[in-house]
């Protein structure tokens, strides 16, 4: 196993030329291509914005402009929930490259979880010029901590994408239920309401043991409050460590199932 692990290094540069692919793929034969990154965060946060300063006002204390503040937690999520899904099928959709003898399979879970990286790196650029716009400005200080959140979420992530993408090759109903885990997973996480409110602290023990609580309010804490991950940095720190052992052990599996993937697909 080890060895293998440290093979994933010298695959740099099959991982980036598969990253490339897929960002290539997924804009194919529209007009704008990559222009899209762009736009797509950008209208979404402009539904955002109507909805919840017309339509239906969010007047929560703490947290205005609301609609900033839910979209500093759902651009993270949306780079882990895309990441999980897309990679619970890639080694099926992968079957022609795992049948060649040397192909790593371990990249193809690996390269979903870049891909939507990448994503989440194009929509910051829209997220940064409305907290501009909104006078919202992130500290310097605040900002040493976002690399380290950025970390972490990969390596959970990554982790996470390496067990689902072993065991939804033997067991395809795990992409069904992956669907209905992560719309609760959505709702259970402090995204689209503060963890400082009364109503969540009351259940602070259920938050607690929820891992993405610990990315998502980092995230909050250093674009949106400026103060960076005060009040999780133990907690974001514990989750660090917690995922590179949960890698390991998630490569150790990966590893172990790796000879039945080629029947199996």
């Amino acid at each position: 196993m080890l060895s293998n692990l440290a093979n994933l290094f010298r695959y740099r540069g099959l991982i980036q030329s598969l990253v490339a692919r897929e960002l290539k793929a997924r804009y194919r034969g529209s007009a704008l291509g990559f222009v899209w990154s762009f736009i797509n965060p950008l209208l979404l946060l402009l539904i955002y914005s109507f909805v919840f300063t017309t339509v239906m006002p969010n007047t929560t204390e703490g947290v205005q402009p609301y609609q900033l503040f839910m979209f500093c937690g759902i651009l993270p999520w949306t780079w882990f929930s895309s990441s999980l899904s897309e990679a619970a099928n890639s080694l099926i959709a992968g079957g022609n490259l795992i049948k060649k003898v040397l192909f790593p399979a371990e990249v193809l879970p690996l390269v979903s979880v870049l891909t939507n990286m990448v994503h989440f790196f194009l929509g910051l650029p829209i997220l940064i010029a409305f907290l501009i716009a909104y006078r919202h400005f992130p500290r310097p200080e605040s900002l040493l901590w976002f690399p380290v959140v950025v970390l972490v979420q990969l390596l959970f992530t990554s982790a996470l994408a390496l067990i689902l993408s072993a065991l939804a090759v033997h067991f395809r109903d795990i992409k069904d239920i992956l669907s209905n885990l992560l719309t609760l997973w959505f709702f259970a996480t402090p995204i689209i309401y503060p963890w400082f409110q009364p109503s969540v602290r009351k259940f602070h023990l259920f938050f607690d043991i929820n891992p993405f609580t610990h990315i998502a309010v980092p995230y909050q804490e250093i674009l949106f409050f400026h103060n960076g991950p005060v009040g999780h940095y133990k907690w974001l720190l514990a989750l660090g460590a917690f995922s590179i052992v949960l890698f390991l052990a998630a490569y150790w599996l990966f590893d172990r199932l790796r000879d039945s993937f080629a029947e199996a697909v």
